[in-house]
């Protein structure tokens, strides 16, 4: 059993006492919080958010992937092109390949790009070099390796991408046998309506990104035009501040924005958990308590540091976690169709949410059943 449904079905009962006897859980989206009993602005998208949010915060949903498929086609190498390994989604998945691929029989070699665009090149064109049956594009864009990518067509070695084109499945430019994530559209939705549902259509908002990257943009524009659907929702802020550059900017930036709005400000969404990582000094200076407002929530990865926060109460409430380990095995299993001659499975995971309430103290999220379901599938 997963470890989050193993903690979470011993703690229902108590979960279900203290909700009675408290009438409202700090983490819960389904109470009214501190906006008071006041009529929502948009009762009809609270209505649609509650259910949404319930849906995505479920636990013990069955598995909705992939049943059947080609046994295992034996004696096959995978390069695992890495964008860095110490990008937490990146290392998270490369295990997920590592674990699928014993397990199916395979060889892996990872190449860390190091987050470089002349790394991510040379590792590149080391991986090709060792000459694979495929090769994994681990988290940056195939056009930043153009010509190494079109050699591997060329040379019909399938590429499969984890987070490397703006879509999930085949692709034809840039040219992938499939794209492993989660849609940035559901991500960015369900993200704007746990703010929506767990303030009770009463928030005032702060939204950090990075519009250097298209994906990065598209996902912060899809989640400020969800909150625009409810009226006693306000974008106080729209924070462009670069990955890259998050660390040096994001504790000023958080102390201005708290000058500036004070206890307006009571939600934060992030197109990345890693600003809440940096941002957290700054509320704690400003007198801010880790459990209470601002409320953030991550709209991408779910890295072990952000489960750490919201299971620690400190700075960040929610997150919206890539299944890792699971798009690990998928992208095995993706492979594997592409090797037998078979199309992509065009299975997309569907979206989380990790809060305090449901993660049963885990730092991951993958759904239940995925291995059992692949080994079904390869006959292992």
């Amino acid at each position: 059993m997963h470890p989050t449904r193993r903690a979470t079905a011993a703690a229902v009962a108590i979960l279900v006492v203290a909700s009675a006897v408290a009438g409202c859980d700090s983490d819960s989206t389904t109470q009214v919080s501190t906006a008071g009993s006041r009529e929502p602005g948009c009762p009809a998208v609270l209505a649609e958010a509650r259910q949404a949010v319930k849906a995505a915060e479920d636990i013990n949903a069955p598995w909705g992937g992939p049943t059947r498929g080609p046994d295992a086609v034996p004696g096959k190498t995978i390069a695992y092109v890495a964008q860095t390994m110490t990008n937490p989604g990146v290392s998270g998945v490369a295990k997920g390949v590592q674990e699928a691929a014993e397990v199916i029989g395979w060889d892996v070699r990872t190449f860390d790009g190091q987050g470089t665009p002349a790394g991510i090149r040379s590792a590149f064109a080391e991986a090709l070099a060792s000459k694979p049956s495929g090769i994994v594009i681990g988290g940056f864009d195939p056009k930043s390796v153009t010509e190494r990518a079109d050699q591997a067509n060329a040379a019909g070695i399938p590429l499969i991408g984890w987070h490397a084109a703006a879509t999930p499945g085949p692709s034809t430019d840039p040219k992938l046998f499939s794209n492993v994530t989660t849609r940035v559209e559901e991500v960015a939705e369900i993200s704007a309506d746990w703010i929506i549902a767990r303030s009770s259509g009463h928030a005032g908002v702060v939204l950090f990104t990075d519009a250097s990257i298209p994906f990065a943009k598209r996902k912060s524009d899809l989640i400020r035009k969800r909150l625009a659907t409810c009226s006693d929702v306000e974008l106080l802020s729209y924070e462009d501040i670069p990955i890259p550059e998050a660390n040096s900017r994001t504790v000023d930036k958080v102390a201005s924005l708290h000058s500036r709005f004070g206890d307006r400000w009571t939600y934060s969404a992030a197109i990345n958990d890693l600003y809440f990582d940096h941002a957290a000094p700054a509320l704690r200076a400003a007198g801010h308590k880790g459990g209470g407002a601002p409320y953030n929530i991550g709209a991408g990865d779910g890295d072990p540091s952000a489960f750490e926060r919201i299971n620690g109460k400190q700075y960040q409430s929610a997150t919206v976690p890539e299944p890792l380990s699971e798009q690990g095995w998928q992208i095995i299993d993706e492979f594997n169709r592409a090797f037998a001659g078979e199309p992509a499975s065009g299975y997309v995971a569907p979206v989380h949410i990790t809060t305090a309430n449901n993660s049963g103290g885990a730092l991951s999220w993958d759904s239940e059943g995925y291995r059992e379901a692949y080994r079904k599938i390869w006959d292992k």
